[in-house]
């Protein structure tokens, strides 16, 4: 047995676990509430806590935790001991049925978007029994975590993965409804499978210290551009340094131990920058699976001297990072309905899901955008490193000419639909080779799967997850009433295909098959139609939209009054990150730059006046102590644009309102403020320059 293999899983509740632990009945019943979705049987719940606790105990447990998504980002954790008193009032170790289902966390703090007053504190995490329970381990401390969602007293939703949930249940309802009508009866459960694959930066520690920025906002804030940054494309796919490689190792490792199938690893396109990608699993596992991983690797790193940063455009002039998000959907019989087959039924299912998505995204793809819509991604989506914020959709050049062939087919046959079918059957042997792998598509079919590869790289992709579900239920919702209406007409599948030719047709402007980055596309996109919202503010008014809530209400994931405090809590967030940012910025060209440029002035003032006074009149230093004093004058004005911008959105009475006036004067603001400073970067002594600069942090590991 290999080494991986040796300790995969070691600090997870896993079914090796739970097997051992507990009675087969309680185990066949848990794994049927896992599997096949059905509700928990209470009854067993106290056996489950009690070899949970036995598991825990003896891996060196102290604490347990309910572990939650908040829609602050990231996740959230209360420990609570082991600890209670018996009936005679000893203290005992135990951990209770009620312990494990429900807790009880302040909810003051977290965010609510209006739905409740601060003083209104109470809310509850509640246990996922889909999610592994894993062990947190923090030294020689260990904590028995419970992944749970959150949920405020009176029911509305606290967090990010409860909607995640609710839109399983919404695409595989609509999903199960469709199989029906089309006569397959052996389908129990659908599945939806993902793979987020991870960007990073790696800086050596050292470095990264002295850049306030880089460690209050995430993103360097000024910095000229190096000589040398990714124009060589020697990074993507290079060898991987050493000490690198002893990083990924020993992350890997850690992985592995809690079950998170890391696969590939590899250099990206600019220096410094990393990837990492998993095997694909049930998408709920895999999304706590990547929140895990973000937590780990920045954790790993400081053992190496390094530190992890995930922000989606750290350094400005080379590529951002991002979260390419893997996704299909199948069932329990094995069936991807992405990836066709032999199987004329299974066939009817891979292209009525191509035309759900399609139908999906003609009707909502805006909320896509809107679901990846923040101030760290605003910064890639549309440079060229990722995909403009219009959403289209890219199915490769053989894909699109069979979607073509079937729209334009006259009266649909039974001979017809044979050939249709004989050339589907055709397709995982060629899909991936007749036509490139269009890398500038937000949604771009890839043989088996979709890729959606406008996640950003710090995001929590249960968002884009629960989005791109909402919209294929959608759209099988869509096709089943259309096929129900006429069934009755022709059979079935020639019903079934009809309505496909017909949602072809009136989807088609949302595939595009070109250059995603080409001007000319953005021009089109515009005939077609297509939204194109580049800023933050600018997305989340698509999702409160009349129809966009009533999307969310119909599938029941989300009401009308958490959309409205969903949407104000992003937007409040945005100002808030904004805002650090350009204090950040007020306080390093205040403390930092200006004190810089003044001593680079006091040497060369010395300099001149030491020349001069052996006669030389004419030393040229003249006019570099005159330039450096423009760029001193400059770089005042410019913090005072920056000081007016600050004061103008705390006038605002909305978060709304102040973000637009931040994503417009705002970033404007600190742009002009940032483009004199990087002009005095190049200019200053290095020994004055007071942090290091982008080919120091570029280079150096």
């Amino acid at each position: 047995m290999g080494r991986i293999i040796e300790n995969f899983g070691e600090l997870t509740f896993n079914k090796k676990v739970m097997e051992e632990k507990l009675s087969k009945d309680v185990y066949d019943k848990l794994l049927a509430a896992i599997e096949n979705r059905i509700p928990l049987d209470l009854s067993i719940a106290g056996d489950i806590a009690h070899a949970m606790k036995e598991w825990a105990l003896e891996n060196g447990a102290t604490h347990f935790t309910h572990w939650f998504q908040p829609q602050r980002g990231g996740t959230a954790e209360k420990h609570d001991a082991f600890l209670d008193y018996d009936s005679t009032g000893e203290i005992v170790e135990r951990f209770s049925a009620k312990q494990l289902i429900q807790s009880e966390p302040d909810a003051s703090s977290f965010p609510s978007g209006g739905m409740r007053s601060t003083f209104e504190a109470r809310g509850y995490t509640a246990w996922d029994p889909t999610s592994p329970a894993f062990l947190l381990e923090a030294g020689d401390t260990k904590t028995l975590v419970i992944p749970s969602v959150f949920l405020s007293w009176t029911g509305e939703v606290l967090d990010i993965k409860t909607p995640l949930l609710r839109s399983l249940k919404a695409v595989s309802n609509s999903a199960m409804r469709l199989q029906k009508i089309l006569g397959n009866k052996t389908i129990k459960r659908i599945r939806v499978l993902g793979g987020p694959e991870q960007e990073y930066f790696l800086f050596a520690k050292h470095l990264y210290e002295t850049r306030p920025d880089l460690l209050v906002c995430g993103r360097t804030l000024f910095g000229a551009p190096p000589a040398k940054g990714q124009q060589m494309e020697d990074h993507y796919f290079g060898a991987i340094k050493s000490d690198v490689i002893e990083f990924m190792e020993d992350l890997d490792n850690e992985l592995y131990r809690r079950g998170i199938p890391s696969k590939t690893r590899h250099n990206e396109v600019s220096p410094n920058q990393f990837e990492i990608a998993p095997l694909y699993e049930e998408v709920n596992l895999s999304i706590d699976h990547n929140l895990q991983l973000m937590d780990i690797m920045k954790k790993v790193a400081v053992r190496h001297g390094l530190v992890a940063v995930l922000h989606e455009k750290p350094l400005a002039g080379v590529n951002g990072s991002g979260k390419h998000v893997n996704w299909s959907i199948g069932d329990n019989t094995g069936t991807n309905y992405f990836d066709p087959s032999g199987s004329p039924q299974n066939n009817i299912i891979f292209l009525l899901s191509l035309g759900a998505i399609l139908l999906g995204i003609e009707k909502y793809g805006g909320l896509l955008r809107s679901a990846v819509a923040d101030a760290g991604n605003d910064h890639r989506l549309g440079a060229n490193e990722a995909p403009p914020a219009i959403i289209s959709v890219y199915l490769g050049k053989y894909l699109d000419s069979l979607l073509n062939e079937i729209e334009c087919a006259g009266k649909i046959t039974q001979k017809k639909m044979s050939e249709i079918y004989l050339g589907v059957q055709n397709l995982p042997k060629v899909a991936k080779d007749t036509s490139d792998r269009n890398r500038t598509s937000p949604l771009a079919f890839t043989g088996n799967k979709f890729e959606f590869r406008a996640v950003g790289s710090s995001h929590n992709c249960a968002e884009s997850v629960t989005m791109l579900n909402l919209i294929m239920a959608y759209g099988y919702s869509e096709i089943a009433d259309k096929i129900e209406k006429n069934k009755d007409k022709t059979e079935v599948k020639e019903t079934a295909i009809t309505v496909l030719k017909q949602l072809l047709k009136k989807t088609k402007h949302v595939r595009f098959e070109g250059n995603n980055y080409d001007s000319a596309w953005h021009k089109e996109a515009k005939k077609r139609g297509l939204p194109n919202t580049k800023t933050t503010p600018d997305a989340l008014k698509l999702f409160l939209k009349p129809d966009s809530i009533e999307l969310f209400e119909k599938f029941e994931v989300l009401s009308k009054k958490e959309m409205y405090s969903k949407v104000e809590i992003k937007l409040e967030e945005y100002n808030k990150i904004k805002d650090i940012e350009l204090k950040t910025a007020l306080n390093i060209a205040r403390t930092m730059i200006l004190p810089a440029i003044v001593k680079h002035i006091n040497l060369l003032s010395s300099a001149n006046a030491g020349v001069k006074a052996t006669g030389i009149q004419k030393t040229g230093l003249d006019l570099e102590i005159k330039a450096l004093d423009k760029l001193y004058q400059t770089i005042l004005t410019g913090i005072a644009e920056v000081e007016e911008t600050i004061e103008s959105c705390a006038n605002h009475e909305t978060a709304a309102k102040t973000a637009v006036v931040i994503a417009d004067k705002g970033v404007a603001a600190l742009n002009t403020l940032r483009k004199t400073v990087d002009q005095a970067e190049e200019i200053i002594d290095s020994q004055l320059w007071p942090m290091a600069k982008y080919q120091e942090l570029l280079l150096v590991l």
